[in-house]
């Protein structure tokens, strides 16, 4: 059935008047009536009886009129939930991140967006980078955060920041005097590993073959916290971003040492599946990300 005919037929009944349906819809008197006829027509079914500038139902039309009262009370209701859903949806937004940067660089931006947006939630989920980048194929977020590089005919990648690899080290240990370190100085250590097929075991174990090092890695840890808690007990060193652990360089807890080798850094990616939709808050978050010194 065509619903434009079957509307122009339900809004002349409703409003009891042919003018009053075409300005209503913003057409003309005589398209209206056209509507109906068609609908007559294709169906071979007489409708409505035009008494003057009356129109009174036949049986048909009665029927007719019945159901289309519900299919467009429907339509209303559609209209009505996708309309509230997308005022939800610009006031909410939905971001997974790996836990560096969700953890360590996205809450400061948060706080002061959420200062600047207060009518604005947040929701951020700290994930492993495979899953922020599956979530954000999947459209099951705004944003996404990770820290490798990607290429993704789907996703638009942008870099954020970058952040200079350090070894941490307890204040007791044999290497905490040193302002640098080189190769050779890392050789029988023991080193708590991240998990497999993070950026900084990769690292490790690329490093570790280039320089002919032997490392003790008799520990893998899954996120930041229990690692810097276990170089703190002095169960051995790490490899760690600065920033993550900031805090407790600045209280003097961990002391964290550049190795003397180049591009000692890592990298954080912004992504978003180029077919979504970024509404003006997520936008305003976006340029608060890339603004956030």
């Amino acid at each position: 059935m065509n619903l434009n005919q079957l509307k122009l037929f339900y809004l002349a009944v409703k409003r009891k008047n042919l003018s009053l349906a075409a300005a209503e819809l913003n057409i003309t008197q005589p398209a209206v009536t056209k509507g109906i006829q068609r609908l007559q027509q294709h169906y071979e079914v007489k409708l409505v009886h035009r008494l003057g500038k009356k129109l009174e139902l036949t049986q048909a039309g009665e029927a007719l009129y019945l159901v289309a009262e519900k299919i467009f009370e429907l339509e209303k209701l559609a209209e009505q939930c996708l309309y509230e859903y997308q005022q939800t949806q610009k006031n909410h937004i939905r971001i997974h991140a790996s836990e560096s940067f969700g953890a360590y660089y996205l809450p400061g931006i948060i706080n002061r967006f959420n200062r600047e947006h207060p009518t604005v939630s947040v929701t951020v989920d700290i994930v492993p980078n495979k899953q922020v980048v599956a979530e954000t194929l999947d459209l099951k977020n705004d944003l996404g955060c990770i820290s490798h590089p990607l290429k993704n005919k789907k996703l638009s990648v942008t870099e954020i920041l970058e952040d200079e690899l350090v070894i941490i080290v307890s204040p007791g240990h044999a290497l905490s005097a040193k302002n640098c370190l080189k190769p050779r100085d890392l050789e029988g250590q023991v080193m708590i590993m991240h998990e497999e097929g993070s950026i900084f075991q990769e690292f490790i174990h690329r490093f570790r073959s280039e320089k002919n090092i032997a490392l003790s890695m008799p520990i893998t840890l899954s996120n930041n916290e229990a690692i810097k808690r276990g170089v703190e007990a002095g169960t051995g060193i790490a490899l760690i971003s600065r920033q993550v652990a900031l805090e407790e360089i600045h209280s003097k807890k961990l002391i964290a040492i550049p190795l003397s080798a180049p591009n000692l850094v890592r990298k954080f990616y912004l992504i978003y599946h180029k077919d979504k939709y970024l509404s003006d808050s997520v936008r305003r978050l976006v340029d608060m990300i890339f603004q956030r010194e």
